[in-house]
């Protein structure tokens, strides 16, 4: 069975509150049971911290030893060059996902330390991204 792993960065436990305009109004934690459901022969799990630390020692945990990671590390994106570090040095495939489309948003918001290192990035197209980052693991 594939191991996929989805680990989201700050204020991403605030789906479904925070700026729906933006983000929508479902929680992740909704959303990542319709996920489960939808792949049943498939080893999900889900992490979310505010803090940059432990998204780096989770991507240590299950880097090396896990079928995909998708990560959405929030305003980390753009400031963490630990988080990009990170994704450079472990083996499992990453992909990056934003819900919403950076590019139309703040200026800060266009670079992404984790972008060169990741194996693909999808931005803008709501929750649906996770999903089809997910697929993106089973082609292979």
């Amino acid at each position: 069975m594939k191991k996929v792993t989805i680990i989201n960065g700050p204020n991403l436990n605030l789906l479904g509150k925070r700026e729906p305009e933006i983000y929508g109004g479902l929680t992740f934690e909704s959303y990542f049971q319709s996920l489960t459901n939808k792949y049943p022969d498939l080893e999900l799990s889900y992490f979310q911290s505010n803090i940059e630390g432990e998204i780096i020692d989770k991507l240590h945990e299950v880097g090396f030893d896990h079928d995909g990671i998708v990560l959405n590390a929030g305003a980390y994106t753009h400031t963490s060059i630990g988080i990009g570090d990170a994704v450079k040095a472990i083996k499992t495939a990453v992909i990056e996902v934003h819900i919403s489309n950076v590019y139309a948003r703040e200026e800060f918001r266009h670079h992404s330390y984790v972008s060169p290192n990741a194996n693909g990035i999808i931005i803008g197209m709501g929750l649906i991204g996770y999903d089809l980052a997910i697929r993106s693991f089973l082609k292979n």
